[in-house]
Parts: structure tokens; C-alpha cells; sequence
């Protein structure tokens, strides 16, 4: 019930939403909120992500290898009749709002990923736009999937195999979850950034399939008192030699350089670099070596959600057993500047990473060397 209150608060105009937010009862993690105070009439482009009811797997199936460039192995998706016409459905919108132009879409078993633009201003709120998308998508669904489980329904009265579907099951009639995620394009070089990751989903979703244990967000890991959420390569907490990377704000670019060459000196000895990344100091120092391909273990402010996975290059290293991300604090889903305190703490938990561990159920000294 809050998480539907404060929703409907978010898409409000700013004035409203300030009114009122005070009534919304605790902000949980979401991904359906829309941006408070934007004119979703105006000319904009937008990112915008939708799931199937229950994350059901309608739309149809990645196959391929991850490691396949090109040609049949290349990762792709092999769509099922739905799937075909929620993409014409998508296709056509330009023909119904014709000031909008679709610039791409990317489908995936349980979810779609597209990108549309507002050329002009519109008179309808683009929130209507995305309704009347799904309206047209939810007859696709119940011409196509519900007519066989009316059959099945039909079925099981008659000879007593199977289970009448529930009146109040709301997965019987809707194709997609309630609500959906808008993203804004706000500068330059955020679209190329969209097309590529658009792009990519499917040997993302390989990947994830090919590395299970590397992907999923793993809770409760204690270490020496401390309780982290991680993705990645738990392993590298047993390797023997980590060295925390911390660099005071005020190094000059000389000194910087020179503990850049200090740190992957030891990293090409066989040491883990652990740090925040959050000076300047530390961002060149984890950034050199990420890119020499060096094991990392990161710890960051912002905590997991369930369904969380690595960005980008991160996703790769992940999947090569590079890197391990760590984070001692819950989700959120605000945009805040870190604070000296959460500074100071998550240096200090680089720090007590670095010491001798108290080494957790899930590895032993002989599995260490293993990845």
C-alpha cells in the first residue's frame, strides 16, 4: 500500500509532491518513479523500461554465447509470437503520436528496453503515450496466451485435469507490471551510452547464466564483525596479499602518479587493491589498474537491490573473476553526495579488509587459489 501511495506522489507536479509527500509513509526502493517536476509534454527523450507481470518469460529467449561476436552464436534473443507483436505494437507508435520518433527497442524474455523522442511538444501527457502502448499490448496478450488458458480452464472443468485460473489472479489479463522506469537524456553522450546498453542485454543476460555465482547479490557476508551485500568474486577476500588504496585529497598530480606506480607495482605481485575509490588519488589508482585487468575489491555507499547487476565494464571483470563489490548499507534509490562520515567509514573498513580475515563457510584456504 505505501509503495502504490508514493508512486502516485512521485508522479505529481513538484508543488504536490511537497504537499503531500509527508503522508506517503516510508520511501522504499522503486523503480517506477517518475522524475518530480519534469513537463512529460515537452520535447524530451526518454529510456523507458517495463517488466512482465511476475517477471514471467513471455517475450521469448536469449540464446547464443556470451563470448560469440558474430554470426548465430552472437547473442541474441529469438522472439515468441508476443514478443512479435508487442514489437509492432512499439514500432508503430510514431503512426499513432506522430511527434514522437521511436529511436530503439530492446526486447528480453521477461522486459522490454526502448528509447523514444518527444520532437515536439505534445498534448497529451507522454504518461498516456506509455498507457495506451500497454492497452494495445494487453490485447496482443489476451488474444494470444489467454486464449489458451481459457482452453486449459475450459478443460479442467470438464474432465478434472488441471486448475481453473483464479478470478483475482491479476497476471490473467495484464501483461506488465504495474508502472514502469523513465530515464531522461540530460547530456552528451548518454544516448550513445543507451544504444550500448541496449545493445548488449542479451550477452549480459548469458553471462549471468554462464557466471550464476558471480552475479548474484549475496547478503550477510561477515567479515571480521562487519556485515556486506556483495557481487563478484568472493574469492578474492582469501587471497593472501590485499593492500588498501587511500590517498589524501590534497596529493599533487605528481604524487598521485607516484602512488599509481606504487600500487601496480604490488598489484602485478599478486596483490588485491580495496578501496572506496572516492578521492581523486584513489579513482586513478583503481582506474590504472582495472584496466591492466588487476583483481579490485571496491566498497561503495549505495547498497544492492535484488535484481542488481555490475555496469558496463564492471560486468565483464565480474565475469572474469576481477572484481568484488562490496557494500555495507542498504538501497536507495536517491541521488546524495557522500558524507565525510560515510568516507571515513568505508576507509576504515578497507582498512580492517586488508587485515588477516576470519575466513567465512563459503571458501576454504584450498578453494583460494581456485579463481
Amino acid at each position: 500500500m505505501w509503495k502504490e501511495k508514493y508512486d502516485y506522489l512521485c508522479s505529481m507536479d513538484k508543488e504536490t509532491y511537497e504537499k503531500q509527500k509527508a503522508f506517503a509513509g516510508k520511501k522504499i526502493p522503486s523503480m517506477n518513479r517518475r522524475c518530480v517536476g519534469h513537463d512529460y509534454q515537452s520535447r524530451q527523450i526518454y529510456m523507458i523500461t517495463m517488466v512482465t507481470e511476475g517477471r514471467r518469460p513471455l517475450f521469448g529467449r536469449v540464446v547464443g554465447r556470451s563470448d560469440a561476436v558474430a554470426g548465430e552464436e552472437a547473442p541474441h534473443i529469438v522472439l515468441s509470437v508476443l514478443g512479435e507483436a508487442v514489437v509492432k505494437s512499439w514500432m508503430a507508435t510514431h503512426d499513432i503520436y506522430p511527434a514522437i520518433e521511436v529511436i530503439a527497442l530492446q526486447m528480453m524474455p521477461d522486459h522490454l528496453h526502448g528509447i523514444l523522442f518527444v520532437k515536439e511538444r505534445m498534448e497529451q501527457h507522454f504518461g498516456q503515450v506509455i498507457k495506451g502502448f500497454k492497452t494495445g499490448c494487453n490485447k496482443a496478450y489476451r488474444r494470444i496466451i489467454l486464449g489458451e488458458v481459457e482452453c486449459v480452464a475450459t478443460l479442467s472443468q470438464h474432465t478434472g485435469r488441471g486448475e481453473p485460473r483464479p478470478k483475482d489472479d491479476r497476471r490473467h489479463g495484464l501483461l506488465f507490471a504495474r508502472g514502469y522506469n523513465d530515464r531522461l537524456l540530460l547530456r552528451e553522450g548518454q544516448l550513445d551510452n543507451w544504444l550500448h546498453y541496449l545493445a548488449d542485454n542479451p550477452r549480459r543476460l548469458l553471462m549471468k547464466r554462464e557466471h550464476p555465482d558471480l552475479f548474484r547479490v549475496q547478503r550477510g557476508i561477515v567479515m571480521n564483525g562487519q556485515s556486506f551485500s556483495a557481487i563478484g568474486n568472493l574469492f578474492l577476500l582469501q587471497r593472501p596479499f590485499r593492500l588498501q588504496v587511500q590517498c589524501s585529497r590534497r596529493l599533487t598530480e605528481n604524487e598521485i602518479q607516484e602512488k599509481v606506480v606504487e600500487c601496480l607495482n604490488a598489484a602485478a605481485q599478486g596483490a588485491v587493491l580495496v578501496s572506496p575509490s572516492i578521492s581523486r588519488g584513489e579513482k586513478a589508482v583503481m582506474r590504472a589498474a582495472f584496466e591492466r585487468g588487476y583483481p579490485l575489491i571496491y566498497l561503495q555507499e549505495n547498497g544492492f537491490t535484488d535484481l542488481a547487476k555490475p555496469n558496463g565494464k564492471r560486468m565483464d571483470a565480474c565475469a572474469r573473476g576481477q572484481l568484488l563489490i562490496l557494500a555495507p548499507w542498504e538501497h536507495h534509490n536517491e541521488r546524495t553526495t557522500i558524507s565525510r562520515n560515510q568516507c571515513l567509514s568505508l576507509n576504515d573498513m578497507a582498512r580492517i579488509l586488508c587485515e588477516p580475515l576470519d575466513l567465512p563457510p563459503y571458501c576454504s584456504d584450498d578453494d583460494a587459489g581456485e579463481r
